[in-house]
């Protein structure tokens, strides 16, 4: 590049200026730009690293200008101070290099200049629902990881402020291992969803559900209930650190005496002598899951150490997993099955409740003589009749089993009063099948109705379910067969409502959805004659 100087003349006093037109500048060339034009005509290497300048000075009054070096050893300094100490270097068109530079950074920001968004249109606002739907479908089209609901913003977002403006909710909550790692979760619309690390001691559970309720001010007032499975560790942590009852004023006033606490063995109490000052909510267990524990242990073991059926279940479970082990691994197999079946064989999960009567049920609806050509197509042992009985035995006992458990596990409509309902009904069934059956099978029904009356031994006492069941419209009083315990059900519900305060009334909620009609609605049958209307029972509230 050329760097051009103009000179304006300093002169001592008394000496008269030289005129500027006479040698206005005094040029400097580099050799780069000796080399860029050497270039373009093909005469030198573009690969010069040559940074020396060469100066040709034009003020000298010689006819030759003279050429000083900015090397090291330069003379480029000496001389401009030595013969032109009294003239002033400037540099040459100074103001049109700088409106050029203006110009270009004007145009560099008008081209990166971002434009302005326009906010004239009104903001639309969205329903609950409509944006319950959209983070539904953002989290799952872009398949965001689970920790994404671990987010403080997205926590936030419209949760808290829904839960606030409820008066009570109940939560449940859950431990699972996937990939070696542990997670806990808690939902009340999917409250916490968060890595569970460590042993999962009671103690453990009980601070991170207390630190999740804190998180979204839920506080014991607020939380009806805790529903978790039958994991001692969730047992352990809710009777631990239940509410303990208030004393009434009598017992607690005594003889009037002050008693003095010790401060300092209060705050330098450790963890274990302070666990009680964690108060979780009220804890139910899980009704569906303890229906199938009823199923898996008190019925397989009964199976197992009764003499009659002993060798009958094993070896009729044994021949029905072959045909499973068969029809799954087997394309052969299964070609074979279309030949004797329309319907293919269900493989049992052991992670689906209900999996395991479904596959027994689809097996027993075929023919023993089908099942038994099948069996030796496979090279299987074919099935006995008395193994084939046993086998629809056992399936007609568990039918209204299975139907409550399907009943409980229910989203749509299964409410806290559908358990004791639920619960009768199931019972008063299985009683029933007791008539006309083998001595494989004789007294399965009282097992499993003890162990439904062991299991479920708080429920069935329970206020609150007793009061949930007959306030529900569904139900009423119809499943209550006693009339002692339906006196005793109809005073504890009038006594709840002389209770009550009277308040204005609240807008109706919508109603719930109604299926459609399904073995629901033949499970529960009641007779005629055990009908009472609801509406007399709120009539006695002004007697």
């Amino acid at each position: 590049s050329v760097c051009v100087f103009s000179l304006s003349c300093v002169c001592s006093p008394g000496v008269a200026p030289q005129p500027q037109s006479a040698q206005p500048h005094l040029w400097l060339i580099t050799n780069q730009e000796q080399n860029y034009k050497e270039q373009e005509r093909g005469e030198t290497d573009s690969t010069s690293k040559d940074k020396n300048i060469i100066v040709k000075c034009n003020l000298c009054a010689s006819a030759t200008p003279r050429e000083l070096s900015t090397s090291k050893n330069s003379n480029l300094k000496k001389h401009v101070d030595r013969c032109h100490a009294n003239t002033k270097l400037t540099e040459r068109d100074a103001g049109g290099k700088k409106r050029k530079r203006a110009e270009d950074e004007s145009a560099g920001k008008s081209q990166t200049k971002q434009q302005k968004l326009s906010f004239s249109r009104s903001a639309v606002l969205l329903e609950p629902r409509e944006v319950r739907r959209q983070v539904a479908e953002y989290v799952v089209e872009d398949m965001l990881p689970l920790s994404t609901v671990n987010s403080p913003a997205f926590k936030k977002f419209e949760l808290k402020k829904t839960l606030d403006a409820q008066q009570y909710v109940s939560t449940t909550a859950d431990i699972w291992s996937a990939n070696n790692k542990s997670f806990m979760g808690v939902t009340k619309a999917a409250i916490a969803c968060k890595r569970f690390r460590g042993r999962h001691t009671y103690d453990a559970i009980t601070t991170e559900l207390e630190d999740i309720f804190s998180q979204y001010g839920l506080t014991n007032d607020k939380v009806t209930a805790c529903v978790t499975d039958n994991g001692s560790n969730f047992v352990k942590a809710f009777k631990e650190h239940q509410q303990q009852q208030v004393e009434s004023e009598e017992e607690v006033e005594g003889d009037g005496e002050v008693e003095f606490t010790d401060l300092h063995s209060v705050l330098t109490a450790d963890d274990d002598t302070q666990h009680g000052l964690c108060v979780l909510p009220p804890h139910h267990r899980c009704a569906a899951q303890t229906l199938n524990l009823i199923a898996n242990n008190e019925v397989v073991n009964w199976l197992v150490s009764n003499p009659e059926s002993r060798a009958v279940y094993r070896s009729a479970t044994a021949k029905c997993s072959a045909l499973w082990t068969k029809a799954r691994r087997s394309t052969v197999a299964s070609e074979c099955l279309e030949e004797v079946s329309d319907r293919k064989l269900i493989v049992p999960t052991v992670t689906r409740w209900n999996s395991f009567y479904n596959a027994y049920a689809r097996i027993t609806e075929m023919p023993l003589t089908d099942i038994n050509s099948l069996c030796t197509q496979l090279q299987i042992k074919c099935m006995n009749d008395r193994e084939y009985q046993f086998l629809k035995e056992c399936c007609a006992i568990m039918k209204p089993f299975t139907v409550a458990l399907d009943i409980l596990q229910g989203e749509d409509t299964c409410f806290y009063g559908t358990l004791q309902p639920t619960l009768e009904v199931l019972m008063a069934k299985t009683l029933v099948m007791k008539n006309g059956l083998s001595q494989m099978t004789t007294g399965l029904p009282e097992v499993i109705v003890g162990a439904i009356k062991t299991r479920f031994a708080t429920t069935i006492d329970s206020k609150d379910a007793l009061l949930a069941a007959v306030s529900l419209p569904k139900f009423k009083l119809r499943w209550v067969k006693e009339e002692a315990r339906r006196d005793h059900i109809k005073f504890l519900l009038t006594t709840e409502c002389r209770s009550l305060t009277t308040e204005e009334p609240t807008a109706l909620m919508p109603d719930a959805p109604q299926p459609a009609a399904t073995s629901e609605d033949d499970f529960f049958s009641f007779d005629v004659h055990l009908i009472l209307n609801l509406h007399e029972l709120w009539s006695l509230k002004h007697s």
